[in-house]
């Protein structure tokens, strides 16, 4: 009985939530009320002065006081109060704060977590009665109120009118800085003798440390450059596929070692499936770890020692603008500095001017592990059984047989028996598709670096790979290359990571739907979660218009594009043209500065220009990485042709040692499309599935692309060396929400601009002929050489009944326009041209300049 007794005395003590709910809803209508009331005194103020202004709130009882306020005699007072002898229209401010207040006592807010809100808005209140009492001296409405005429007055008589004006100047520029926090740190200071630029290792930076938490002490500094990312506990990583055997021995039957016993003596149950550890289903020692917070190096002020540390102290502490007139001369031509301040400088740092730029974190992935699916083994048995079913009915034996599952395709690896020939086996693949009823069976006999045959079956249900697995994967995160791709997964179920510096250029070929525009964004994602904007820039063509437009957000980050353009995605075929021109001359630049500072390749050129070994005052700077991506490129041959083919192949033959990579990417791998000089300079290629074989001869050199399962399933060929993966997938949502992250953040001052292209050059041919120069049998003749792809003066005359000399003529003719190539002595000339659309479009260039 006490017990309740006690528990209801406590509960009287308790604070009823319903009075601070009416006490919100009574904040929140004394909001509207002031708003409504200074709104009317805006346009009633002047009919309702003289009744209130002697401030009397007598007049709210004198039945014979009028006044027009729209909430009345109150509503009059009340703002004249709070306009006039107030704050002036600042007072308006005061609406929020009551709103704000009230909402967070009807939804049980701590009203303490508005208190910087209050501080804020009466700030700001404050500031500008002050400020428009200033604007608006002479205005006969209060604007000001008399707080800010009060003060006004004041302060003029004080600092004068000018010292005001730069009070709140200075106010607004210090909330700026404050609420921004803007890099200030290119800050040259002038010297009668010239100007003088302080060091960045000089220079304080107040993000220069991080504090976090040890075992042995509270808080310890850290250096700016190693910014921690902490990354979330990867999800429960649930197997894949049932936990088997790592292996069961094989028995060999008397039929495998005494060739003259029947096949049919051998029973597919004497062969065990074999499963390696590695892929059934046990999660790699990769995934086993848990993701601890790992550290993203971020340039900045590199650690040094305390001896290092104190002299740049000292220098600091002791330093005076001089300049030297006889500077001692580096061993590196280009570079000029004094050698008492050589050993001090810090190395040159390219992320210091987006030094608060934060790399993408994981959270904007999908995680796509609930969909993972579960292989049982009734189906690799399965499998396994009718695979030496249909070797056997071809008298086939076999030794050993494993499989290596991978997210959609299980590799079985046999051992054939002795005597048995590779191409015999090589010949059953449609068969064994036929008994599998299996879409894609693929055979590779033998496989690189083993002594077994492989036999690639598609899973029946089928997993996806997703984007967020592989970035997170140690592999990844990890990798110490200068362009890391992050394609996928390989069959045996371990992330594939390759890097475009190596390739040095990618060919992507597959059929609509296939997984291509996935695979782009895949690759674009990857140097986005993985590089900083100072080091990687992209070029981005899309004769699409709709797959790489997401992109443009980034244009003051990633992307480069040529100056005076309105979109950073490169659609239009003439601009295309431009910028691969553009990019021809940025090459040939960059070729001019490894020349000067006697580099051989870009990686060598920038680590000269980060220890400072090269003179920016010489044309130097710091080069990044600039990727061309061209989402379809068959659109582009088909209208520019030739003037679209030789950029790119000059840039795939020279680019590679100045840092500029392809990516290029077609629906149509014919070999008009992929010419010859197009694959002999890319020799990593990517294709997902295609229709035919001679489409996967065109793009892999071999056949196997026409037999890929689609959604995500490719074959990349490197150096000869063709690995079966499956592509992480990377939705549209997922690509806009790392968009948006970078694209929020603070961008450079202006974008990468790639050097200006002379649009008015012209063809030295266009120049020299005109319509009235061409013979009457040209444009026949051109459209013959054209359609048959093949030029000759023997076939104009064979075609068009002409003369030698009149088919000579027009063959010169042709050659000067660029529609064939030079002779080749007996051999027919290179026909340049692909389509009559190209010729359609020189003949109407050729009559508007007519």
């Amino acid at each position: 009985m006490a017990a309740k007794v006690k528990k209801t005395k406590k509960k009287k003590k308790g604070t009823d939530s319903r009075i601070t709910k009416i006490i919100g809803i009574a904040l929140i209508l004394v909001a509207l009320y002031l708003f409504i009331a200074c709104s009317s005194y805006i346009f009633t103020w002047k009919a309702d002065q003289d009744s209130v202004l002697a401030l009397s709130w007598a007049i709210l009882f004198e039945s014979d006081v009028v006044v027009t306020n729209w909430l009345g005699r109150l509503g009059a007072v009340v703002s004249s109060f709070l306009i006039y002898w107030g704050f002036g229209v600042a007072v308006f401010l005061m609406v929020p704060v009551l709103f704000n207040a009230g909402r967070h006592l009807i939804q049980r807010i701590p009203i303490i977590k508005a208190w910087p809100f209050f501080q804020k808005s009466f700030f700001a209140m404050c500031f500008f009665s002050v400020a428009l009492a200033l604007i608006f001296q002479r205005a006969s409405f209060p604007v000001g109120g008399s707080f800010g005429n009060n003060m006004v007055y004041w302060l003029t008589n004080f600092v004068g009118t000018t010292g005001l004006v730069i009070m709140l100047l200075f106010l607004i520029v210090a909330w700026a800085v404050w609420q921004f926090n803007p890099s200030l740190e290119t800050i040259s200071l002038a010297t009668p003798q010239g100007s003088f630029k302080i060091p960045s290792a000089l220079k304080f930076n107040p993000s220069i440390l991080r504090f976090r938490k040890t075992k042995n002490s509270a808080v310890t500094a850290k250096p700016s450059e190693e910014r921690e990312v902490a990354l979330k506990p990867r999800t429960d990583d649930s197997t894949l596929r049932p936990n088997f055997s790592d292996e069961v021995a094989i028995p060999r039957t008397e039929s495998m070692t005494n060739p003259k016993m029947g096949s049919n003596q051998v029973r597919s149950s004497d062969l065990e499936l074999e499963l390696p550890d590695t892929m059934v289903g046990e999660p790699s020692e990769e995934a086993k770890k848990p993701f601890e917070e790992i550290q993203i190096e971020q340039f900045g002020i590199s650690p040094t020692s305390a001896k290092k540390k104190a002299e740049i102290e000292e220098q600091v502490s002791d330093f005076t603008l001089e300049t030297t007139t006889n500077p001692v001369e580096s061993t590196t031509p280009g570079l000029s500095i004094t050698e008492e301040n050589k050993d001090h400088l810090e190395p040159f740092d390219p992320t210091l001017e987006l030094s608060s730029y934060k790399y993408p974190p994981l959270e904007l992935l999908l995680d796509y592990s609930d969909q993972k699916v579960e292989i049982d083994r009734t189906e690799l048995e399965a499998n396994k059984d009718q695979i030496i079913r249909t070797l056997l009915n071809y008298k086939i034996e076999i030794t050993k047989i494993r499989a290596t599952i991978g997210p959609t395709v299980t590799l079985y690896e046999i051992v054939p028996a002795p005597g048995v020939k590779i191409s015999k086996i090589k010949n059953l693949e449609d068969d064994i598709a036929l008994s599998l009823a299996a879409l894609g069976i693929r055979i590779i006999a033998p496989i690189p670096g083993k002594g077994t045959i492989g036999i690639e079956v598609p899973n029946k249900k089928s997993q996806i790979v997703s984007f967020k697995e592989v970035v997170q994967s140690d592999k990844f995160k990890n990798a110490k290359m200068d362009l890391p791709l992050a394609l996928g997964k390989t069959i045996s179920n371990e992330v594939f990571v390759a890097d475009l510096a190596k390739m040095p250029h990618l060919l992507i070929a597959g059929a609509t739907g296939q997984g291509k525009s996935v695979g782009i964004n895949t690759i674009i994602s990857s140097l986005l979660y993985k590089k900083h904007p100072s080091q990687v820039k992209l070029v981005l063509i899309d004769p699409k218009k709709v797959e790489l437009f997401p992109y443009g957000k980034i244009n003051k980050h990633f992307l480069a594009y040529l100056p005076n353009e309105d979109e950073p995605i490169v659609t239009e075929t003439s601009k295309v043209i431009y910028t691969l021109n553009s990019l021809c001359i940025e090459m040939d630049e960059r070729y001019d500065l490894l020349k000067k500072a006697r580099a051989r390749n870009i990686k060598e050129y920038n680590t000269k220009f980060t220890a400072r070994k090269l003179n920016p005052q010489n044309g130097h700077k710091f080069m990044p990485f600039i990727v061309l991506v061209i989402d379809e490129f068959a659109d582009l041959i088909m209208t520019a042709g030739k003037e679209v083919e030789l950029p790119i192949a000059r840039i795939a033959q020279l680019a590679r040692a100045v840092g500029i990579h392809l990516i290029i990417a077609t629906q149509r791998p014919s070999v008009n499309i992929i010419t010859g000089v197009i694959k002999a300079n890319f020799p990593a290629r990517l294709a997902f599935k295609v229709t035919s074989k001679i489409d996967s001869r065109t793009i892999l050199d071999g056949g196997g692309a026409d037999q890929l399962i689609g959604r995500g399933d490719m074959l990349l060929s490197i150096g000869g060396n063709v690995v079966r993966l499956q592509c992480a997938f990377v939705d549209t949502p997922e690509v806009e929400e790392i968009v948006d992250h970078i694209g929020d953040q603070q961008g450079f001052a202006e974008p990468f601009y790639l050097p200006e292209y002379n649009t008015d050059e012209n063809s030295a041919g266009a120049k020299t002929l005109s319509m009235s120069d061409l013979d009457g049998h040209f444009w026949d003749a051109a459209a013959l050489v054209v359609s048959n792809q093949h030029g000759s003066t023997s076939m104009l005359q064979r075609k068009l009944q002409l003369g030698y000399n009149r088919a000579g003529r027009i063959m010169d003719q042709l050659e000067t326009l660029g529609i064939v190539g030079e002779a080749r002595g007996s051999k027919p000339r290179e026909v340049l041209y692909f389509s009559e659309m190209e010729l359609m479009n020189l003949k109407e260039n050729m009559l508007n300049k007519k």
